[in-house]
């Protein structure tokens, strides 16, 4: 009698069972690898790019402004006004030196405002802004701000503030293709991120809830009213000293 396993020595091995989850698992701990690594790097290293940068170069080249170039170029904190930091933290987010990337107290106004139908504001950190524009897409879904506070947890871990900050003025949008405090000084002002005046600043930093609407170079009233109020805000947090501390 011929035994098969002489000639066919593999008839009689068994099949490996199909294990999902196994996968599944392998896969989750890839990417919660190459999150972690990713956030690590761009604690020393400039981003080339980020997602939002991305998502707009694609969007206006799909609406056919092919003569829409992204402006970005990365500069160094010791080369950014401190008037620039003072004026996104009295803007957007006047607990960033305190909290661990989430306003509890704003997010509790804004979900109270939405529940009663007249939400105006909303709840996201400067470090939440940072985990979106750099990771994410825009949107509102329950998934995309879980994947958000993922980031945002990793960055306020793995990073300092002044490096958050440092991020946050370097990769926000001031206008069409135009991403970063670099680029936005010369083309609004035409001079170097480093001698911004208070104003400017101001201006600037009205800008970020929507940059495609509010036009620095040609403010309207509420533009105007929106970076007098930040102004104020501005003195009224202190002298510069105290946030000049994040670039140093």
């Amino acid at each position: 009698m011929i035994d098969l396993q002489t000639y066919y020595p593999w008839s009689g091995k068994k099949k490996k069972p199909f294990r999902p989850f196994r996968y599944v698992k392998r896969a989750i701990l890839f990417v919660l690898a190459a999150s972690i690594l990713s956030v690590i790097t761009l604690r020393w290293l400039p981003p080339p790019t980020s997602s939002f940068m991305l998502q707009a170069y694609t969007l206006e080249r799909w609406n056919g402004r092919s003569d829409v170039k992204l402006q970005y170029h990365w500069v160094d904190r010791r080369g950014i006004s401190p008037n620039a930091v003072l004026a996104v933290i009295a803007a957007e987010d006047q607990k960033f030196p305190y909290h661990w990337g989430f306003d509890r107290d704003a997010i509790v106004e804004a979900l109270e405002e939405r529940r009663k139908g007249t939400r105006i504001r909303g709840a996201s950190t400067i470090t939440q802004q940072v985990a979106k524009n750099l990771f994410l897409w825009p949107g509102k879904s329950f998934v995309r701000k879980g994947i958000e506070a993922y980031f945002t947890v990793l960055i306020e871990v793995l990073w300092s503030k002044r490096r958050i900050v440092e991020v946050y003025l370097n990769i926000a949008q001031f206008g069409r293709g135009i991403f970063g405090i670099s680029a936005a000084s010369r083309i609004f002002f035409g001079k170097a991120p480093s001698h911004l005046s208070r104003k400017e600043c101001a201006l600037l930093a009205a800008a970020l809830p929507n940059p495609l609407r509010l036009r620095i170079d040609r403010p309207s009233t509420y533009m105007r009213q929106r970076s007098n109020r930040i102004l104020n805000e501005m003195g009224r947090m202190g002298r510069i000293e105290l946030t000049a501390s994040f670039l140093r």
